[in-house]
């Protein structure tokens, strides 16, 4: 059997450029008491001898773990899945490792347990990146939960208590009613998401608010409620179809349900967008690959993922310099508008 290899230690790399091992710390360190032409030897030599610092002596030596705990939920739904996908990518890029806690059920009472599991693995700040359903953060207005260490909330309400990154969600649904409104559409029917997501609440409101302020009416026949699903908008669409015959639009609360809904207009000889127009909301890479190719509202997940990474890591590293870290703060990401054939109408 060959030897396993072994692994240059810090000592090997002091004794070659004949310095002190905590010489050679403080240039892993980026100490400044450390003379120029001694630190260029010394990181000629950490090159050449391969020489790869144990992260976990680093973090005993250091008291600083280097990861984030993130907490998510509901990771069979685009949007949380997408958000996992950034924090890890902009995580690693940081030179951050994540510790994730995957909860089986978003409604959580008491989050104690929870946090305690991850600073106990000595975590360096926490991500909460479980969507606001229901309830389920009422628990933020308990001032003895054990939130010592930074935390950041992400696809929740503003809270002045607690820094939060969240995505417009209602500026988001007020372009696409423009968007409709814009294309001549005066019926606009809504296939709602689940309305125990505050998410979907901002959606639908900025549905009924649109249709308020110019003017036109706003009834109980002209929406319906999914669950983000594409087998719910089959259902969803039919009976918003049966229940409002006059509707000329169709602003879906997410793109899953609305691919469903242009399903259904398609079967039943309804020509889109000249009969009925359709906007959905995500921007999923289907959407564009659908006959007519779907008008949506783009929240780039990935980039709230990044920002709050990154307000993370700011607030962590700004807590180990002792420099004040200032209130908490709500970042909010404003989604865009992505223009396609299920909506736009030729000008006569």
């Amino acid at each position: 059997m060959n030897p396993k290899p072994t692994r240059t230690t810090i000592k090997e790399v002091a004794a070659v450029a004949g310095v002190s091992t905590m010489t050679v710390s403080r240039v892993l360190n980026d100490r400044p008491d450390v003379s120029l032409t001694t630190r260029m030897r010394i990181k000629r030599i950490i090159e050449e001898l391969e020489y790869q610092p144990s992260a976990i002596a680093r973090s005993l030596i250091q008291q600083k773990s280097y990861t984030l705990g993130v907490v998510t939920a509901g990771l069979e739904h685009i949007g949380p899945s997408r958000i996992l996908n950034g924090i890890t990518r902009a995580a690693e890029e940081a030179g951050y490792a994540i510790l994730l806690k995957e909860l089986s059920d978003s409604q959580v009472a008491n989050p104690t347990p929870i946090f305690q599991k991850l600073l106990s693995r000595h975590v360096d700040g926490i991500i909460w990146a479980v969507a606001e359903i229901g309830e389920n953060h009422k628990w933020l207005e308990n001032s003895s939960l054990p939130l010592e260490t930074p935390t950041v909330f992400l696809t929740t309400e503003p809270n002045k208590t607690q820094t939060t990154v969240l995505i417009d969600n209602y500026y988001g649904a007020q372009l696409a009613m423009a968007h409709l409104f814009e294309q001549g559409c005066r019926n606009i029917g809504h296939i709602a998401g689940p309305l125990d997501w505050w998410e979907a609440r901002q959606r639908m409101s900025a549905w009924k608010d649109f249709l308020i302020g110019h003017n036109m009416p706003v009834k109980d026949a002209y929406w319906v409620e999914g669950d983000w699903s594409s087998a719910s908008g089959i259902p969803a669409a039919a009976k918003l179809l049966t229940q409002y015959p006059e509707i000329d639009a169709i602003f879906v609360a997410n793109d899953q349900m609305a691919l469903s809904a242009l399903q259904v207009l398609h079967k039943r000889g309804i020509r889109i967008p000249a009969e009925i127009a359709i906007v959905g909301f995500d921007n999923i890479p289907e959407s564009a690959c659908f006959y007519p190719a779907l008008t949506t509202i783009q929240q780039n997940q990935h980039e709230l993922a990044c920002v709050a990474v990154q307000q993370m890591i700011q607030i962590i590293e700004q807590g180990w310099q002792g420099k004040d870290i200032g209130a908490p703060q709500s970042i909010v990401l404003l989604p865009t508008l992505i223009a396609r054939e299920s909506s736009i109408r030729q000008k006569s």
